[in-house]
């Protein structure tokens, strides 16, 4: 069976911590301030990884099961992705098949945040480990070898987008031929 990948996204917030306009009391330090983050962007880098997270997540749920009944997959990625995303798991509902074990992610990062833009947008990149992945069959009750040219660990590609609701993942592109 073919490597079976979706979208999504989710959005993130601030945590609205305000400063104490009373001093602390002398018998307790006060607590270190917290160090300013070289990069003004890092909430938002941190929101768009969440929602990256949070669409694997509901990805994994539905590849467990052949079937996005009952996950939150529809909030974290566009009609487009989604709309693929239920083809593939038509055909793995057709060929009986289902995943098990765990999808790894390496070095997953922001590597483009454009706030400016009319609609901002991000680029993820993300090294996929497949080596804990199995496909298993529900009609044959065993685990499918996978393809011996099929590489077990390679570079993923998402483009997200910052909308009302939070960041939202609206094309994931995976890179067999550039491994990680």
């Amino acid at each position: 069976m073919p490597l079976v990948l979706a979208l999504g996204a989710c959005g993130g917030g601030d945590d609205g911590a305000k400063p104490s306009a009373a001093p602390p009391a002398a018998s307790s330090p006060a607590p270190p301030a917290p160090a300013a983050s070289a990069d003004p962007d890092a909430a938002e880098k941190r929101a768009v990884l969440a929602s990256y997270t949070a669409m694997w997540t509901e990805q994994m749920k539905a590849y467990r099961k052949a079937d996005a009944t009952g996950t939150d997959l529809e909030r974290y990625v566009t009609a487009e992705a989604l709309g693929q995303f239920r083809n593939d798991l038509a055909n793995m509902k057709a060929a009986g098949t289902v995943v098990r074990g765990e999808l790894g992610h390496d070095g997953t990062e922001v590597t483009a945040l454009d706030m400016d833009a009319q609609t901002p947008t991000a680029t993820v990149q993300d090294c996929m480990d497949i080596s804990k992945w199995q496909t298993y069959s529900t009609k044959k009750d065993q685990v499918l070898p996978m393809p011996s040219n099929q590489p077990r660990r390679y570079v993923a590609t998402a483009e997200v987008q910052k909308w009302e609701d939070g960041w939202i993942v609206t094309t994931f592109t995976p890179d067999g031929a550039q491994p990680c």
